[in-house]
């Protein structure tokens, strides 16, 4: 159990085998008889969403479910609507929840949807996706699309609980886990040490899952610990975003061919390289990065690095400050710095690898 404090808020994230077997239990531990929505979406839904509605109805809540299309398309206005249009039908108050069934679409919408409903009520999740369990159900972002900008809209706002149970795992196509396993590489080149190594001997998909519990506690404590020194991405939370300031903008270019995790791994090696040219990353990092995303079939290069609306995209990055972007790079594992390096400048920073 790791405990997140914050200067308005505490609560705790739970990771363990069979935890969403205990799902009715945890929830009344913490929160009092009460409507709650529970969002998910079609794939996640069709393995998880009957038990989980059984165990908290077993337990006195009134549950109503929304089943939404899997896929980044859902982080979108139209389903933010429909997901607090369905609060208000079935009136639901502010001592009411909202519960994430799924991975970080579902579980960035619901937590839109929580903190936009009445000025915020309760919010719980259910990580069930790699990436949602060592990345994005930890550290209260939430956030949809608008256009071609990836979360654009959004807030912070933390949940009061995240259960992480790794047997949500084994359900997952190949792809969907070897994309969230991405994120794991990336909080490893961040912390260094016993995380990197662990990285540098997963060699295959079955190594992810039998590695899964012990990868997951160390990239999400190393996240809390970034989260509770720095919640709204002041300072040192911007070290997270190694690998997205470009992924994001490739990603949305590809429009659905490339995962999330798929778009930060080509993020990762793009900048790297720039950085390893300009003596601030380490030929022996770039090489030692590029093995461990490659071995377990990552993309480490795309055509969209170099396309021209890339360039563009970044003018909505979300590290842009009045014209410079917050580069991150990575000298050696565990030692993570932010460069500053201007819009007018990017072009020619790009070409440089």
């Amino acid at each position: 159990m790791i405990t997140v404090s914050l200067p308005n808020k505490t609560y705790q994230i739970k990771i363990a085998n069979g935890l969403r077997e205990q799902i009715g239990l945890q929830i009344k531990s913490i929160w009092s008889q009460r409507q709650i929505l529970i969002m998910t979406d079609e794939q996640v839904g069709h393995h998880y969403l009957a038990e989980t509605r059984a165990q908290l109805e077993a337990v006195g809540y009134q549950v109503t479910t929304l089943v939404l299309p899997g896929g980044e398309q859902t982080k979108t206005l139209p389903y933010l609507e429909q997901a607090i249009t369905t609060l208000a039908d079935n009136h639901f108050t502010r001592d009411d929840g909202v519960i994430a069934l799924g991975g970080g679409v579902i579980g960035d919408l619901a937590g839109l949807t929580a903190a936009m409903y009445m000025r915020g009520i309760a919010f719980i999740q259910l990580a069930t996706s790699l990436t949602a369990q060592v990345d994005s159900s930890v550290g209260g972002k939430t956030a949809i699309n608008l256009g071609q900008t990836k979360n654009i809209m959004g807030t912070f706002y933390q949940p009061d609980l995240v259960l992480i149970d790794p047997t949500y795992l084994t359900t997952l196509a190949a792809r969907d886990l070897v994309e969230g396993y991405a994120e794991v590489v990336k909080t490893s080149a961040l912390a260094g040490g016993v995380l990197w190594n662990l990285t540098g001997k997963i060699q295959s998909k079955a190594d992810i899952l039998e590695n899964a519990l012990t990868l997951i506690i160390q990239s999400v404590q190393y996240k809390a610990e970034i989260v509770k020194q720095d919640e709204q991405e002041a300072g040192i939370r911007k070290y997270l975003n190694f690998g997205h300031t470009i992924g994001h903008a490739i990603e949305l270019l590809a429009h659905g061919k490339l995962r999330h995790g798929e778009a930060v791994s080509i993020g990762m090696i793009a900048i790297t390289q720039r950085f390893v040219k300009a003596d601030i990353s380490t030929a022996k990092f770039l090489d030692d990065l590029r093995n461990r995303l490659t071995v377990v079939g990552l993309p480490i290069d795309s055509s969209l690095v170099q396309n021209p609306d890339m360039l563009h995209q970044l003018v909505h990055d979300k590290k842009n400050r009045a014209g410079v972007l917050q580069l991150v790079a990575i000298k050696t594992p565990g030692e993570p710095l932010i460069i500053p390096k201007a819009l007018t400048d990017m072009n020619k920073f790009m070409q440089g690898a």
